[in-house]
């Protein structure tokens, strides 16, 4: 006998966690199945920074409105749980040696503000309304917001002493932080199999319409097919999104890019254990010896690594009280690939990214003899060009999609899935839908916002 289920989503990481909570723990909608072959949160959402941002490129407001939102839903969970996943409010820092940049900050904090993110706030030499401090940011509904703009030398070391004198401006967000995106996720899996969401260990195989409407799904398990009679389909596969559009003869606009970062002992403390999440803006050549310069030079293979690399190093510590450790990550040689479940890593990249991130805090500089053994981790960013979601219906009736969510998986997740059981509960859609939906390519509106995203890009 087939079993059945009112909604069936396929994947259980932290966008098909977050769906199956916000229909049934927040709508009550308590006949759900997910369906994952993996166990929960292990294919991509526990391979990224876990951090979170409202401050975003958007020249509609679209990703802060929908950024707001998602910390808003965050901040309730946190709330509610005691804050059992650790979320604060520390902040990104942006630093940058370029009095160009500095100005880029200005613009980039001020188009923030009018979108929604909060004030701006400059700060130019010393000045005693600019506060940062670990113990407040660890309260993740501290009421400050907007971002702080440090101006010149002076301002930036009376706060973060350790970073590079070279850093002639810095930017500070401040709805921003992090927290643990397992934890997390496994608290709203709880909760939503609290109210009725099962679990089923499987592969979809198909998925079965009837007179143009979704009606079942075919799902192999351990050499079995079991066929689950349902109404509702929503794909949430991650770096496999696209292949399970396909069973639906859908095309996703969307390609897998490799990722990875790297989890370090700074057995030295170079970065302070209050740190915020710290980020070099600006694009730099890696400081090798002139040995190794020559040395890759004579090979095409290693040649690359004397061209310039691009900016975006960032770190920030990693564990709670005691740990040393600290996590970096640095996108300077992004891969399009098929995702594959055991991604290859690069074994240059702990490497890279220590001296990298040197330019930011010259104290990394001490483990370039001597580099602590590295953790590597990999998965996929799935995006579309303009890197915004796909969340919404597709063609099929019945059938929705949430995914591409290109490095803010964990910070969007509750926002996704709060705007998919919108739509499945048929209840009014926010103001940020529209952007986000599959219908936006066929909006001849819409390719005027792409050509904004392309031409005033935030890049800090």
């Amino acid at each position: 006998m087939p079993m059945k289920a009112d909604v069936l989503i396929c994947g259980a990481g932290i966008a098909g966690i977050s769906t199956a909570y916000h229909l049934s723990v927040r709508r009550g909608v308590t006949d759900i199945i997910l369906v994952d072959e993996r166990p929960p949160l292990t294919l991509t959402s526990d391979k990224s920074t876990e951090c979170y941002r409202n401050w975003w490129p958007d020249p509609d407001g679209s990703m802060v409105a929908f950024m707001n939102r998602s910390i808003d839903l965050m901040e309730e969970l946190a709330r509610e749980s005691g804050n059992i996943f650790r979320m604060n409010r520390r902040g990104y820092l942006f630093a940058t040696a370029s009095k160009h940049k500095a100005e880029t900050f200005r613009e980039a904090a001020e188009e923030a503000e009018r979108l929604g993110a909060g004030p701006l706030r400059v700060h130019d030499g010393i000045d005693s309304t600019y506060r940062y401090s670990a113990e407040e940011a660890e309260e993740f509904d501290a009421p400050i917001s907007g971002a702080d703009l440090l101006l010149g030398r002076e301002v930036i070391e009376a706060h973060f002493p350790y970073i590079s004198k070279r850093a002639v401006a810095a930017i500070h967000p401040r709805r921003a932080g992090w927290l643990s995106a397992q934890q997390m996720g496994m608290y709203m899996l709880e909760q939503a199999r609290g109210h009725g969401v099962r679990f089923v260990s499987g592969r979809v195989e198909s998925v079965e319409t009837n007179g143009g409407r979704i009606s079942g799904v075919s799902v192999s398990k351990r050499g079995e097919t079991l066929r689950i009679s349902t109404p509702n389909f929503v794909n949430a596969a991650g770096p496999f999104v696209e292949h399970v559009g396909r069973l639906l003869d859908v095309s996703l606009p969307v390609f897998t890019e490799l990722h990875m970062k790297v989890i370090l002992n700074d057995y030295l403390g170079i970065v302070p254990r209050d740190a915020p999440l710290l980020i070099w803006s600006d694009p730099q050549y890696l400081p090798w010896s002139e040995d190794e310069k020559s040395f890759f030079a004579d090979s095409e293979e290693t040649r690359w690594l004397l061209d310039e690399f691009p900016g975006g190093v960032h770190t920030r510590p990693e564990g709670g009280p005691g740990s040393n450790m600290i996590l970096i990550l640095w996108d300077y040689r992004n891969r399009v690939m098929d995702p594959v479940p055991d991604p290859p890593l690069d074994p240059l990249y702990a490497e890279i990214a220590i001296r990298g991130l040197s330019a930011l805090l010259p104290g990394m500089r001490a483990y370039f003899e001597k580099m602590p053994k590295p953790i590597l981790d990999g998965g996929y960013y799935v995006k579309t060009e303009e890197n915004r979601p796909l969340i919404g219906p597709m063609p099929v009736e019945g059938s929705y999609v949430v995914g591409a969510l290109s490095g803010y998986g964990i910070m969007g997740a509750n926002a996704a899935g709060d705007l998919i059981a919108r739509y499945v509960c048929g209840e009014n859609l926010p103001s940020y839908a529209r952007s986000f939906s599959l219908e936006r390519y066929r909006d001849p509106g819409y390719r005027e916002i792409l050509r904004k995203l392309e031409e005033e890009s935030w890049e800090l």
